[in-house]
């Protein structure tokens, strides 16, 4: 999948060797194991020597489908009742945070085939739906609907063509 979005890569080995949101997710991987186990905090010392290492925080509840790309990761934080689709892009700066402390779900649920640009911040208990795109320093406090593109601060959702 960086492949299919980062034209500058000439082969695997410098996608494994040096692609750090890869080496986030596989991480969280670990550290999800660990917490899904009740050994939590074992995989929130994982979680936070990823986050040293990557500058990626991604706390090890959170749900991650298949394929995440964090692209230029430094910044990205996906907060503990985050729900993340398959095949989701990431830029820097990302936050998908919540904006309370009760219990139950507080933030994002990010469907399919999202795209979320650099520094956007996707906050609450709200849901991006499938094909849905947040463009750069957006600021989302609402649903977003399928292949919709959220942009601005407050956002503006513009329907598809």
């Amino acid at each position: 999948m960086v492949r299919d979005y980062d034209p500058s890569v000439t082969s695997n080995l410098q996608v494994i060797l040096t692609y750090s949101g890869l080496h986030a997710v596989w991480f969280y991987r670990l550290s999800h194991i660990l917490w899904i186990k009740q050994l939590h905090l074992a995989a929130q010392l994982i979680s936070q020597l990823a986050r040293v290492l990557t500058g990626v925080e991604i706390h090890p509840a959170a749900t991650i489908g298949k394929r995440l790309l964090i692209d230029h990761g430094t910044g990205v934080i996906i907060g503990e009742t985050t729900v993340i689709g398959d095949d989701v892009v990431i830029y820097q700066g990302v936050t998908l945070g919540g904006v309370n402390n009760q219990p139950g779900r507080r933030h994002p649920k990010i469907g399919n085939h999202v795209f979320i640009g650099a520094g956007a911040a996707v906050l609450g208990a709200i849901t991006v739906e499938e094909g849905a795109k947040i463009g750069a320093l957006t600021l989302v406090l609402k649903d977003v609907p399928a292949k919709h593109t959220a942009v601005g601060n407050p956002t503006r959702l513009i329907a598809p063509k």
